[in-house]
């Protein structure tokens, strides 16, 4: 939980649309909340939205609840409280403490991936950019606890699969290490790894789970 003994922060995303920004701060004003610094740039989540930064006065904690109450009604992105006392040594920021918590970061932090670079080799193909939009929306919408989307590959994709699958298990031998040619016949075994398949994120997680305690987590950053 956010502190809010001392200065208090607020990260937000509008739409990029007049008047928007002025809506919300009429939010601050009706609530009294005096506003000490704020600053925005383009997101790097969705082309057509703004994060605005703003610190305000811990005085005015007591109408912080509604108004970022009022904020996630209005406002088209996220909204997300932090601390920024950085005075009292006792201040902590937050930090995610369940794994569950990482749903609320996780696409902030990566890159969404969705976008190229004009250097990308894809930049200039519509069908690979659909496509590779297509898997970073499952990441991005996807919440711990989910099955981790299935993949439905195409044929020219599963044929790609299947030429450097062959070529890579034919060098696994002379060129990969000790430990990844002692696991990779657990993972042709058990999820899924072959030359005409490629295998499903969810079983992979699956697998690991049972041997680790770990499990996979799809991101959208590419």
């Amino acid at each position: 939980n956010t502190q809010k003994a001392g200065a208090i922060s607020l990260i937000f995303s509008l739409k990029e649309q007049v008047g928007a920004l002025a809506k919300v701060l009429r939010l601050f004003e009706e609530k009294k909340v005096n506003l000490t610094h704020i600053e925005s740039r383009p997101s790097r989540l969705n082309k057509d939205e703004y994060e605005f930064f703003i610190n305000m006065d811990s005085n005015c904690d007591d109408a912080l609840d509604e108004v970022i109450e009022s904020l996630k009604k209005q406002t088209v992105g996220h909204v997300h409280e932090l601390s920024r006392d950085k005075s009292k040594r006792d201040t902590v920021p937050w930090f995610p403490r369940n794994i569950k918590d990482l749903d609320r970061f996780a696409n902030q932090i990566l890159s969404y991936g969705a976008e190229l670079n004009s250097d990308h080799p894809g930049f200039i193909d519509p069908v690979y950019r659909a496509r590779r939009k297509q898997f970073a929306d499952l990441a991005y919408n996807y919440k711990h606890g989910q099955p981790i989307p299935r993949v439905e590959y195409t044929e020219k994709e599963k044929k790609t699969w299947g030429i450097v699958f062959k070529e890579l298990k034919t060098l696994y031998p002379t060129h990969a290490c000790r430990e990844y040619n002692r696991i990779f016949p657990l993972l042709e075994e058990y999820c899924g790894y072959r030359e005409d398949n490629i295998p499903q994120l969810e079983e992979v997680s699956k697998f690991l789970q049972s041997c680790t305690g770990f499990c996979l987590r799809p991101v959208a950053g590419l």
